[in-house]
């Protein structure tokens, strides 16, 4: 009797030993298969069962979280939705999240180990801490007035501080309000196909991830990169160019929109915007020294993040020299984002260094107290101070006396290049209208305080109302003269 109790408890022990093997197979080895498997909705119900942190502009949130009583609780509310919805981007427990609610989402979503002091009791305790908030770098004012400077046209306004990369505003036209992808159900998917197939593209960051050719704007980086090399050493002297101009190696003539363009010097053609002259200026600097000189303020570059990607901004490397002069005029294939055109311009005005622009100024507890602050980091420089300066007098000359005037604003220092860009096949699309600027006032700080890019591509337009001076320096006037008056 006593050797079948042994062998029962043998038996026992065995079966112990493999419920604890089984039991660790599962917790430990397969854990994380089974937390990844699409049936498991726990980690989802989790997820939405407190209200989401927020992302704040002048220290204000402009999200919010609404108890919607369904298994998922809360849903993500926007204030201003289609305002900030470039700067926000979407939280949808349907599709997930973009932009700011995507790149700081562990923090939002009270996951960040940074939020607690003792993360690991929450591990233990299958708790969490609430969600932290993250403030922006954006000013309201020059938000809503990028925005209105738009008035629903398509196209994009990028600012920054050219001292520290702090992007100030970042407006895409037409856009779209976030709230209507926060939920579950026929509603949420229904505004998610048709956001989607609207041809205006509403979803699309234009500020961010539309690259376009930026037109005369780009003559700005073929003047630097004359005078930083040496190719040009008196910027008023005369540069025997013909007009129309014959593009080398070919019969083909690159005229002018205006008159005033035969000869004329480095500095006539920034200010009147000569295509022939520039056109020349690049062919003589050459493709290594272009090449070289675009990289400088950005173009080619990978991995621009300031926290959301940044699509990357071209000048080809490898080109014939008809090729590089129209790609000199920011034609061609040549093609920017118009957050590059804003660091463009605050490369010259921060005096040829180029500040790496950032979104995020700080992510935090729900309680304020800070988890992280946004980096301020350098890429480097752009040009020679005495380029930079140089380069600020030219662009002042462009809105004093030359095709920017509508820029102007009394009582500042504003220097701007206007941009009228060609695109389509045949040029026959209706024109991008470019603007890109910086402002200070006058007898205020010695560095501008601002540097603006605008961008108009509404093809409901009538062709001879795009312009850069017309359509576009306006609203860089608005957003300009917003940034001051906050400071």
């Amino acid at each position: 009797m006593i050797r079948y109790i042994r062998w029962c408890a043998y038996f026992c022990v065995l079966l112990l030993v493999a419920l604890l093997v089984n039991i660790a197979r599962v917790q430990v080895w397969e854990s994380a298969a089974y937390g990844a498997n699409p049936a498991n909705k726990r980690h989802v119900i989790e997820r939405y069962a407190e209200p989401r942190g927020d992302v704040l502009v002048d220290g204000r949130p402009v999200t919010g979280s609404r108890d919607s009583g369904q298994l998922l609780r809360y849903e993500r509310t926007y204030l201003n939705g289609p305002l900030y919805a470039p700067v926000t981007g979407y939280s949808s427990q349907t599709y997930g999240t973009s932009f700011v609610e995507r790149a700081e989402d562990e923090v939002l979503s009270g996951t960040d180990p940074g939020l607690s002091a003792f993360p690991l009791w929450y591990d233990l305790t299958r708790g969490r801490p609430g969600g932290g908030n993250a403030a922006t770098t954006i000013r309201a004012a020059m938000q809503e007035a990028a925005y209105a400077g738009l008035a629903g046209k398509r196209g994009a306004v990028a600012a920054v501080e050219p001292a520290t990369g702090k992007i100030l505003a970042l407006v895409s036209s037409p856009s779209y309000d976030p709230a209507v992808l926060s939920g579950t159900g026929g509603r949420v998917k229904g505004a998610w196909e048709r956001l989607n197939a609207d041809p205006a593209k509403p979803m699309l960051n234009r500020a961010l991830r539309e690259t376009y050719p930026p037109g005369s704007t780009f003559k700005i980086v073929t003047a630097a990169a004359a005078l930083d090399s040496g190719v040009v050493t008196d910027a008023d002297a005369p540069t025997e160019t013909p007009d129309p101009y014959p593009l080398p190696g070919t019969s083909t003539l690159l005229p002018n929109a205006g008159t005033g363009c035969q000869d004329a010097s480095m500095a006539d053609a920034v200010q009147w915007s000569c295509n022939t002259v520039m056109a020349k200026i690049g062919v003589r600097v050459g493709l290594r020294g272009m090449v070289e000189a675009a990289r400088r303020f950005g173009f080619n570059e990978e991995g621009l993040r300031v926290p959301s990607w940044v699509s990357r901004s071209n000048f080809d490397t490898d080109m014939s020299q008809d090729q590089l002069a129209l790609s000199s005029i920011g034609q061609f294939n040549t093609k920017a984002t118009p957050l590059q055109m804003a660091m463009v311009a605050a490369a010259v005005a921060n005096g040829g260094e180029l500040k790496a622009p950032y979104l995020v100024e700080r992510t935090t507890q729900d309680d304020g107290s800070q988890v992280r602050r946004g980096d301020q980091r350098t890429l480097g420089r752009a040009m020679t101070p005495a380029t930079a300066l140089r380069m600020q007098e030219l662009m002042v000359k462009v809105v004093e006396h030359g095709t920017g005037r509508n820029a102007a604003i009394p009582g500042v220092v504003v220097g701007g290049k206007t941009g009228t860009a060609q695109h389509g096949v045949g040029n026959a699309g209706t024109p991008y209208a470019w603007f890109i600027s910086w402002a200070k006032t006058e007898g205020g700080a010695a560095l501008p305080g601002v540097a603006v890019a605008v961008v108009v591509e509404d093809a409901s337009a009538v062709r001879g109302d795009i312009s850069g001076n017309g359509a576009a320096a306006p609203i860089a006037r608005s957003v300009m003269q917003a940034a001051l008056s906050t400071r």
